[in-house]
């Protein structure tokens, strides 16, 4: 399971987070939601941008109790099926179109 405290601190609509992408440079991501699907957790995040419209999910990793790593997912069918969960659970709160 992810770490508790970060949880409650993401529970906080809002909450920023900033990853390195492929070359290095620091992207601020706004956090969505964790999504768990057959004993892993997914983290859902949209780039911290007026114009995204795109959210990035990533496998949780955890490292210890205190620390975590995100990696991409390259199955297309699981990111799918992802996306799909997070829809289903903020259909009506969120537009998807």
């Amino acid at each position: 399971m992810a770490n508790e405290e970060i949880m409650q601190e993401m529970d906080n609509e809002g909450t920023l987070i900033t990853l390195e992408d492929e070359e290095g440079n620091e992207v601020e991501f706004e956090f969505l939601d964790v999504v768990e699907y057959e004993g892993e957790e997914y983290i859902v995040l949209i780039e911290n941008d007026e114009e995204a419209d795109e959210v990035v999910i990533l496998k949780i990793n955890p490292i210890d109790e205190e620390t975590e790593e995100y990696t991409s997912i390259e199955d297309e069918e699981l990111l799918e099926k992802l996306f799909e969960i997070f829809k289903e659970k903020y259909e009506g709160d969120i537009d998807f179109a």
